[in-house]
Order: C-alpha cells, then sequence, then structure tokens
C-alpha cells in the first residue's frame, strides 16, 4: 500500500521492484489480489498489464489497519495496544511526543470520551 500511496498507481513488477527484499512475484501478485477483494486497491488493465492503485484514502485504509490490528492482538483494548506501542519504542519518544500524547488523552477526556 505504502508503494501505491506514493507511486499513486503501479503493475505488480513495479510494487515488487521497490520493496526491500522482495517476495515473490506470485507472492505479490496475491497479496495485491487480496487487497483489491477487500476494497483497499483497484486495477485498470493497460496493454497486457494490471496497474493498481488504491480505492481508499490513505487515513481510512490506516485507520481499517489499526482497528484489525487492535482486535486481532489485543482483545479490542486500546490501552492495551498502546501500552505495547509504548513498552516496543516508549524509549524512543522524546520530551515533547510524551507531552503531544499527554495533551491529547487530555482533550479525549475533556471531550468526554472517558
Amino acid at each position: 500500500m505504502e508503494v501505491l500511496y506514493r507511486r499513486k498507481s503501479a503493475s505488480v513488477q513495479e510494487i515488487r521492484g521497490e520493496l526491500p527484499n522482495p517476495p515473490s512475484y506470485s507472492a505479490v501478485r496475491t497479496t495485491v489480489n487480496i487487497l483489491e477483494r477487500k476494497g483497499f486497491l483497484r486495477h485498470v488493465l493497460r496493454g497486457k498489464k494490471y496497474i493498481y492503485s488504491p480505492a481508499a484514502a490513505r487515513k481510512k485504509t490506516i485507520r481499517t489497519a489499526v482497528q484489525h490490528l487492535v482486535s486481532t492482538y489485543f482483545d479490542n483494548s486500546l490501552e492495551k495496544a498502546m501500552t505495547a506501542m509504548l513498552a516496543l519504542s516508549g524509549k524512543d519518544l522524546s520530551k515533547e511526543d510524551i507531552e503531544r500524547l499527554v495533551d491529547l488523552v487530555r482533550k479525549e477526556k475533556k471531550e468526554g470520551r472517558e
């Protein structure tokens, strides 16, 4: 998805060419087909190639992916997910990053999302 958001559109071979340690052509094609079936991508036929492009805005795609991650690995608990992320990379956060996160939590609390 990142390749397609950056390039706007690409063939399977072009996508594969931009991946570090790329998987096989068929693995990329299978992934692209799954993403298209789920509504994240669409394609047009140009010559003999399918050219893929994002079907949803990046923000919506990220939201869907995060919701899936939280429900699959964290029992639908945002608290568990955030705790895991902070444990993983908390030491990499600057003082300013932490202050922004605290401000976001305060804002949510103030708006009645306790």
